[in-house]
């Protein structure tokens, strides 16, 4: 929660991924660092686990595990995101555990729509609150000689559902339905709705209040 002695708290990311850290920083956010937690945080779905409850879940886990990393200053606070594809027949898609099951993920996808799901879980140690966010994105229609091709680049391997949309897995997307930053890996309307919760703000803020202040005294 917000402390009167501690207007701005600082900003630490719970993820290893630059685009998340990109995306904060375009939207105006000093990022102050990365708080990494003493081990891997086991990303494995559980059986008959729906996407959405996933999701959640580990976004939650990712959160209390940078929570107690010994990187993390004591007043910082932590921000950690997952994303899940979802296919056609509502199952959760991971990231593929080798270039066959990348193939797999990617043939199923062709020609379809299906769900991109983010779930974004911030806290200080004391309080916790997440948003999850749901995308539709409508797949063109892949040979298996295109699919062979692009996992052969090795993009989809470290990807959830097999591809990237801000890398060359963009060029198969046809539409999308919903927030666009969400399917890249952190819904930003919805990211600063939960900062602003703990006193995080876009830098710009400060500086705009601030002018305005000064035009407004006598």
């Amino acid at each position: 929660m917000i402390r009167e002695s501690d207007p701005h708290p600082a900003l630490w990311l719970a993820s290893g991924s630059p685009r998340r850290r990109e995306l904060l920083e375009q939207a105006g956010f000093v990022v102050a660092g990365r708080a990494r937690p003493a081990r891997p945080v086991d990303e494995t779905l559980r059986p008959g686990e729906t996407a959405d409850a996933a999701v959640v879940r580990l976004a939650r886990k990712k959160l209390d595990a940078a929570l107690v990393a010994p990187s993390r200053p004591a007043e910082a606070i932590l921000l950690a995101a997952d994303t899940l594809i979802v296919a056609p027949d509502g199952r959760p898609l991971g990231k593929p555990v080798d270039a066959s099951d990348a193939e797999a993920m990617l043939t199923t996808l062709s020609g379809q729509w299906h769900r991109v799901i983010t779930a974004v879980a911030v806290g200080d140690g004391q309080d916790q609150r997440n948003a999850m966010i749901s995308s539709r994105l409508r797949f063109a229609r892949l040979s298996a000689e295109t699919i062979r091709a692009y996992v052969a680049t090795g993009e989809p391997l470290d990807k959830a559902g097999g591809y990237g949309l801000q890398g060359r897995g963009g060029s198969f997307v046809e539409a999308i339905e919903g927030d666009p930053s969400a399917v890249i890996g952190l819904p930003l309307a919805a990211t600063c709705r939960l900062l602003a919760t703990f006193g995080v703000q876009p830098a710009w803020m400060d500086r705009d209040i601030t002018q305005n202040d000064n035009e407004s005294q006598p």
